[in-house]
């Protein structure tokens, strides 16, 4: 029967559905139901908890309470003593790999640590974070993805950039554009001075942490409650070339984004736009740039009424017919941020 399989009754013997519940306890009380009773209920039947009437199969008869119960107690006795065997197999398994660990010499500690660690929790990712603070000496490199920074946000790690200034470590942050508009994000470069320099992208990759190009830290899960620690030379050597990268296109924060020379268009319409070109959602769009969908959709809104699109499909023409469907002038034209003569950029 279409539309009442075991997705939609998805449980056993044990715990019915509502309707399940009324009609198995109308068919004890009565002896049988009707078929057509057990319809919405297919659970009853694959479940043989009622079973056709050999003299009549219009009717059903109900399993008896007790023949159920004894079923369900079986089964758990089953489940317990198959736990059981596993824990035991377990247990002899860990043994035996115990045994093998005691043969093998321990490999010589190193002062570095593990080349990749696995940081569970906030606590272990937070202790990690202040052991390679206060082992830094020479520079922190910083990607910190999102839109505007909250106060929290800069607050749990103010501690570590004031340890870092006194010093003397020099810092380089990237964000995206829409973090210029935050106060506290004003607020924290300020009270750092000239130990910090931030510049600002369109989009960034995720959160990324580099102590004195040897340690980084990177989200190892979407809510970021766990993290990784890598020490593997090749792997922040690499991550390193990434940053200096995207630090060469991206514009420092107090200078002022690029126009996009076509008037009523901002620089974060036209960065919209070019997301709409390559066929991404709003949603996609909203957190590739730190922006809250309602706002990108007010942002696509306004594009559609600055190029007379109609629809969407519309805006995607009116896009390409103006030039949109391009990285906005801060990817497309590296010229625009080149480092000031003092910055620490790429070697």
């Amino acid at each position: 029967m279409a539309g009442h399989g075991a997705d939609e009754h998805p449980h056993g013997a044990d715990r019915l559905c509502e309707t399940g519940d009324r009609v198995y306890s109308r068919a004890v009380r009565r002896g049988r139901v009707p078929r057509r009773d057990a319809d919405p209920v297919p659970c009853l039947l694959e479940l043989a908890l009622l079973h056709p009437d050999p003299d009549d199969m219009d009717w059903l008869l109900p399993t008896s309470p007790q023949e159920v119960m004894t079923r369900l107690l079986r089964g758990m006795h089953d489940e317990v003593s198959a736990s059981q065997r596993r824990v035991g197999s377990a247990v002899a398994a860990v043994e035996w790999y115990a045994g093998l660990g005691r043969q093998v010499r321990p490999a010589a500690p190193t002062a570095e640590g593990p080349a990749i660690r696995v940081l569970d929790g906030l606590a272990r990712i937070q202790a990690a974070m202040d052991e390679a603070t206060q082992a830094c000496t020479t520079e922190v490199l910083t990607v910190q993805p999102g839109g505007i920074r909250r106060e929290a946000e800069l607050s749990e790690g103010l501690h570590r950039a004031l340890a870092l200034r006194g010093r003397g470590v020099r810092m380089r942050d990237l964000y995206t554009h829409v973090a210029r508009h935050g106060q506290g994000l004003l607020t924290y470069l300020e009270l750092m001075g000239d130990a910090v320099e931030a510049r600002t992208l369109d989009e960034v990759i995720d959160r990324l942490i580099l102590f004195d190009r040897t340690v980084a830290f990177i989200p190892a899960n979407t809510d970021r409650t766990m993290a990784l620690e890598l020490r593997h030379p090749a792997i922040v050597e690499y991550l390193v070339t990434v940053f200096d990268r995207l630090w060469r296109l991206a514009i420092p924060l107090k200078a002022p984004l690029p126009d996009t020379g076509i008037e009523g268009i901002s620089h974060r319409e036209q960065s919209i736009a070019a997301l709409l070109a390559e066929g991404h959602q709003d949603a996609v769009i909203a957190e590739r740039l730190g922006i809250s969908v309602r706002t990108c959709r007010a942002h696509i809104a306004r594009l559609s009424e600055t190029l007379g699109a109609a629809s969407r499909t519309q805006l995607g023409v009116r896009i390409a017919q103006a030039g949109l469907d391009g990285p906005p002038p801060s990817a497309a034209s590296p010229t625009l941020s080149v480092p000031d003569q003092g910055s620490r950029t790429a070697r």
